[in-house]
């Protein structure tokens, strides 16, 4: 937490006139104007992609449903600046698009570039939150809607969606910290958010006070979204309040609306994965280069560099965070346990930012990989924390009883069953690593090459073909990390 006071001293560290000068700029009114448009945008955008395909795979007679729900996952693979890349290069009068057609569609930017490539890229987790949800529900509830008469569109309307509220919530957070915390897309579709202001003041206009303002700005606009889900989710009771059990659910049958079901699924599927992949081979078989590969694989070894020993560093440090939590349930280990998501809420250019000004200098990659551990060790604390509700605490107890110290009786009995929860965690922290771009373009040293980087930068002096290559390799690491993680998906 040293990172957000010494930027609320920086934010201060002026005389008065320019203290109220940076406060109460117009252009920070317009910033929060265009944050808030972009935010709402992409959630709206969400709700209308992620809803009919989370109820068609989870209430609708098709077949099919897993294949379905893997691919409606699948945007997950592309990250959102590679999917801002791939809506770059489709459009333009040398676009691919304009080659295998002979008609140029306009280059999508500003905010409907921001908008879309956003939407696309983080429409998946809505649809994870509502799938969940959804076949979570008991079928009770929709019979006897229906036996009072009611359509199943008035059923939908006001039996299911009341019992979405939390998966809404925590799915709309989610997404909104992700647009918040965007770089990458804002900045190549130049879109003006805090995020593309922050590393504009910092990197180009070098008034470091204000972009300390412009974080705080963006770590209050974090704060209010953080309390209102609190809030709402407070006034949430959607338990059973009487007896029995549930049934299994009877699907409904679509009839003549099948074949819309189908084309529904499959034009998603076409719109947020085929059509920017697709984009991003074509650019890179049209202007391949061997000369390319020199630079690719000092990305690729540059960005493993620093996924590899923050992927593990998580993975261990998560241990006492999710033991303590678990183990020691009061109100301070509560508060302990919560501290990395508090830090993982801090958007990653406003962490960056403030490490920079604590440290002042970027020459080690110790640096990156130490603020790589600390913005995600709140991925790696819940696959560490989950085994631990499994284990009896009785475990430990007979250890202590047979002469075992604390440590000892930890190492031999809980320790072997939380390495399948670690082995996940460093997965995920491994991949978002690899994908992450602010965190990197900030607090790399000089002349330090990653894969994301190379892609930013090629793309935002629209080298889309020297992009490509980079963005593959991305993409297929992405693609084989999704592929582990729906391998068991059910229905």
């Amino acid at each position: 937490m040293i990172p957000l006071g010494y930027l609320i001293a920086k934010a201060f560290d002026v005389e008065g006139t320019a203290l109220v000068e940076n406060l109460f700029r117009w252009r920070n009114a317009k910033l929060f104007l265009n944050t808030v448009l972009l935010t709402v945008g992409v959630l709206i955008v969400d709700i209308l992609l992620a809803t009919p395909a989370a109820w068609l795979t989870t209430h609708a007679d098709l077949r099919g449903k897993r294949i379905f729900s893997v691919l409606c996952v699948l945007p997950l693979a592309i990250p959102g600046y590679v999917m801002a890349l791939a809506l770059l290069g489709l459009g333009g009068n040398n676009g691919i698009f304009a080659a295998l057609f002979g008609k140029s569609l306009p280059r999508l930017s500003g905010y409907w570039g921001a908008l879309i490539a956003l939407s696309f890229y983080t429409s998946p987790y809505l649809f994870l939150n509502l799938r969940t949800a959804l076949l979570g529900l008991d079928p009770s509830l929709e019979e006897s809607a229906r036996s009072l008469g009611y359509r199943q569109w008035g059923v939908f309307v006001r039996v299911i969606l009341p019992q979405l509220r939390p998966a809404f919530y925590a799915a709309g957070l989610l997404i909104c910290l992700h647009v918040l915390g965007d770089f990458g897309v804002v900045s190549l579709m130049r879109y003006e958010t805090f995020s593309y202001a922050l590393y504009i003041e910092y990197n180009m206009a070098f008034n470091h006070n204000y972009a300390a303002w412009l974080a705080l700005g963006l770590l209050a606009f974090t704060g209010c979204l953080l309390y209102l889900e609190t809030r709402l989710l407070s006034k949430v009771a959607l338990h059973r309040a009487g007896h029995g059990t549930s049934r299994h659910r009877t699907l409904i049958p679509l009839r003549e609306w099948k074949s819309v079901g189908y084309l529904y699924l499959s034009l998603l599927f076409i719109a947020t994965v085929m059509i920017p992949a697709a984009t991003v081979f074509a650019w890179m078989f049209r202007g391949f280069e061997v000369l390319a590969l020199d630079g690719l694989l000092e990305a690729l070894i540059g960005s493993v560099g620093v996924a590899v020993p923050s992927s593990v560093g998580c993975a261990i440090l998560a241990v006492p965070f999710a033991y303590i939590g678990v183990r020691y349930a009061s109100r301070f280990s509560n508060t302990l346990a919560r501290i990395p998501y508090i830090i993982y809420a801090i958007p990653p250019l406003a962490f960056a930012l403030s490490f920079i000004f604590i440290v002042g200098s970027t020459d080690t990659i110790l640096l990156l990989i130490c603020a790589c551990i600390l913005h995600f060790l709140a991925e790696a604390v819940g696959p560490v924390r989950s085994p631990l509700y499994q284990a009896s605490p009785h475990l430990e107890e007979a250890a202590r009883s047979l002469g075992c110290s604390p440590f000892q009786a930890f190492f031999r009995t809980l320790f072997p069953l939380l390495t399948r929860g670690m082995l996940t965690a460093t997965a995920l922290v491994f991949l978002a690593t690899m994908k992450e771009l602010p965190l990197t373009f900030l607090l790399r040293p000089a002349e330090y090459e990653t894969l994301a980087v190379n892609v930013w930068d090629y793309t935002g002096e629209a080298m889309f073909a020297q992009a490509a290559p980079y963005a593959f390799v991305i993409l297929l690491f992405s693609a084989i990390f999704v592929g582990i993680l729906i391998r068991k998906e059910e229905v």
